[in-house]
């Protein structure tokens, strides 16, 4: 009998940003590995199409409409997927935003605290949230989306590139507080995805071409990309993995 290592059946993930992006295809590679899945955006039609392929890899599925920068939002998804599921095995992080492509003297506070708010204290408080019922449990995984920014700096992006790296050096604090727990905390840093928040660079004359130059492997990531990275975390492959960052770069941070 073959051990899959990677088998995530009779596991519970709850994926935010789930209703498109990278956030939609890790909840349905989580789903292809075995897992029953919640997945929470702003958008609750864009959610229930997601449900439905999920049900359709005979796993269970819910969709719950919320926003992550919201207190109340984050405590309604915990409670509506214990509700239903009953307990939380897998936190991914996905939510994020990246509205505003200007430089530092231009970009206003407003939308300086917005991204923040998402990107940033959203995705605390939702690791807070469901890394009390893992502690308690015992157990448990959460994965942070992060960002190539995170580590390098994206000009005209000083916001989400500050979100993005405040998010890495939480996950490395979260799992050494939550460690003797049984609970694990990484993060996935992707660079440039082919998803409706890149395509105003990749399609751009100049920019898209000099972001292609930066990158070994050549091409942009598709979102499929990034699911291994996130099966290998939710799963007990990655049980001795904690505080760290995996990047699916196409080679970006080895230049």
């Amino acid at each position: 009998m073959i051990n899959n290592r990677f088998s995530l059946v009779g596991k519970i993930a709850l994926v935010t940003g789930g209703s498109r992006g990278i956030g939609r295809a890790i909840a349905l590679g989580l789903a292809d590995t075995g897992a029953d899945v919640a997945v929470a955006s702003r958008t609750l039609p864009d959610l229930e199409a997601v449900v439905r392929e999920i049900e359709a890899r005979e796993q269970r599925g819910l969709a719950v409409a919320a926003d992550v920068g919201r207190t109340p939002d984050i405590e309604m998804i915990t409670e509506r997927v214990l509700d239903a599921f009953g307990h939380i095995d897998v936190l991914v992080n996905s939510a994020g935003i990246s509205p505003v492509y200007t430089g530092a003297l231009k970009i206003t506070e407003a939308d300086w605290r917005r991204v923040l708010d998402v990107n940033l204290t959203g995705t605390f408080l939702m690791a807070r949230a469901v890394g009390q019922l893992m502690v308690r449990a015992g157990q448990g995984s959460i994965i942070n989306l992060v960002s190539i920014g995170a580590r390098v700096g994206l000009p005209r992006l000083a916001a989400y590139c500050a979100s993005k790296a405040g998010v890495e050096a939480m996950t490395r604090v979260l799992a050494l507080e939550w460690a003797e727990q049984g609970v694990r905390v990484n993060a996935i840093g992707p660079a440039y995805v082919s998803t409706d928040m890149t395509a105003g660079l990749r399609d751009h004359p100049r920019l898209g071409p000099a972001l292609l130059d930066q990158t070994p492997l050549g091409r942009f990531a598709a979102t499929d990309d990034v699911v291994g990275a996130a099966i290998y975390l939710a799963s007990d492959a990655s049980s001795y993995v904690t505080g760290q960052t995996i990047f699916v770069d196409g080679g970006w941070l080895s230049r």
